[in-house]
């Protein structure tokens, strides 16, 4: 059978870096708070010339160098963002033409925070199903220009970057052993639309919006729903907890991630965690925790590593892969 194996990986920060004790001085808050409540320490903020697709053209190219491919080589971009450079067209194609590919396809996904996990899913579909050889997933956002910087509960908590990952189609065994994407697990729910949303768009207001949470909500149902897609990878695969080697979660809350761990029993020291540096960047949090986590050495090649993201929506989902 054919497995999704990961070929490379790649990064991408903005210039900025906003503290906490910078925001003290924009809104009513405190370093103490934000890191008791999130975890968050610092995120990287935007600047002029700074865009989803620059941003997601630095982390696709650092991949592809890591890969020790070119463009020419690829057969599909797919990019998981809520933050477009435009309405249209999808942002995958400037990141595409920024790239100088031009055969193949490129397209967005938005799935808010669970993006990169449903880019993954959709990728997997491409190169199992015979429609594509290699694939570049991108997580990419600009997040600091749909917040409301008046408001204090949610624009310490987000913040910009991407990350990207490059898939190759690998002829494998098909045993849990092999190399690649084992398992994808998606799930939605717009019933807590209102919960985690924008207030705005083209067919509704007019303009772009801003975020809008309710916090104490989104809390309550992450963990629940996290656990259901984490238990039914295993599940899937026929794995357990105790064969895990690394969980990669959406890097949105300290407390949801450890809550998480703490529930399905997995230590934290099995736990890649980089909220503190870069806040919650949506879609582009798991593949920046990825790439940090690989680039330090952590995630090893053999290593069962475990994706999982909940965002607005809800959308929720979670992917095992074996690295």
């Amino acid at each position: 059978m054919i497995r999704s194996v990961v070929r490379g990986f790649g990064a991408s920060l903005p210039k900025r870096v906003l503290t906490n004790k910078e925001l003290e001085g924009l809104v009513e808050t405190s370093d103490e708070w934000i890191v008791q409540r999130t975890g968050i320490r610092q995120r990287y903020i935007a600047g002029e010339g700074e865009t989803t697709a620059s941003l997601g053209e630095a982390a696709a190219r650092a991949a592809l160098e890591r890969a020790g491919l070119t463009p020419a080589d690829l057969d599909i971009i797919i990019l998981a963002t809520s933050t477009p450079d435009n309405t249209f067209p999808a942002t995958a194609v400037n990141i595409q033409n920024r790239l100088g590919m031009h055969h193949g396809a490129a397209f967005d996904v938005q799935a808010v925070c669970s993006g990169f996990i449903y880019a993954m899913a959709t990728a997997d579909a491409y190169l199992r199903g015979g429609l594509a050889k290699r694939a570049l997933v991108i997580g990419a956002e600009t997040f600091s220009r749909i917040l409301d910087w008046n408001d204090r509960t949610t624009c310490v908590l987000f913040g910009d970057g991407a990350g990207a990952v490059i898939l190759e189609a690998v002829e494998s065994s098909g045993e849990t052993a092999d190399r690649g994407v084992l398992t994808c697990q998606l799930r939605s729910d717009g019933a807590h639309q209102q919960k985690l949303y924008v207030d705005g768009g083209p067919s509704t207001t007019g303009t772009v919006g801003h975020l809008r949470m309710e916090g104490r909500e989104v809390f309550k149902h992450a963990v629940g729903m996290i656990t259901d897609v984490i238990e039914d990878a295993f599940t899937a695969t026929g794995t357990q907890i105790e064969d895990l080697d690394w969980l990669v979660p959406h890097q949105a809350n300290r407390r949801i991630i450890d809550a998480s761990a703490k529930k399905l029993g997995i230590p934290l020291e099995k736990v890649v965690v980089t909220v503190d540096l870069h806040g919650n960047t949506s879609a582009a949090s798991i593949p920046l925790a990825l790439a940090t986590a690989a680039g330090d050495g952590r995630i090893k090649q053999g290593d069962l590593v475990l994706l999982e993201a909940m965002g607005g929506g809800f959308t929720w989902g979670s992917v095992l892969l074996r690295w």
